[in-house]
């Protein structure tokens, strides 16, 4: 199954941040992603989801900045592998009201404390490359 995901950002005077929202129902610290939609561009996919997930909107890279894979449990129990694409999107603008506030928790983080909260192996690989590329 294919998702899109974003990965917000917005570098500061101390340097790169990553924002991460908490899974609805394991808490876990993510990226905002969703399903894919025929009709709708990857990238812009990927920009809902952050508005939905994260209440940031923002420019969304076209180009994916990589891929990952992991497995998503479905509430009847199954799981399911999904394939995500992900799209970076420098954060514009953060609101204080979006779809997801109530179901969701987010916070910017710093790359290498993102790579301590994330659990998905793909996705800190992707982060460990971000970081590297922004301190070039």
């Amino acid at each position: 199954m294919q998702q899109y995901a974003a990965l917000p950002f917005r570098v500061t005077a101390t340097g790169p941040q990553i924002l991460l929202v908490t899974s609805r129902e394991t808490r876990r610290w993510i990226i905002p992603k969703g399903w894919a939609k025929k009709s709708v561009e990857p990238q812009e996919m990927a920009a809902i989801e952050a508005f939905e997930e994260a209440g940031v909107r923002g420019k969304i890279k076209k180009k994916p900045v990589g891929d990952y894979t992991y497995d998503k449990r479905l509430e009847d129990g199954s799981t399911v592998t999904c394939d995500v694409t992900v799209h970076a999107l420098e954060v514009a603008v953060e609101l204080s009201d979006w779809p997801e506030r109530t179901q969701r928790e987010r916070r910017w983080f710093t790359p290498d404390e993102a790579v301590t909260v994330i659990s998905e192996p793909g996705l800190v690989d992707i982060f460990q490359k971000l970081a590297v590329k922004w301190m070039d």
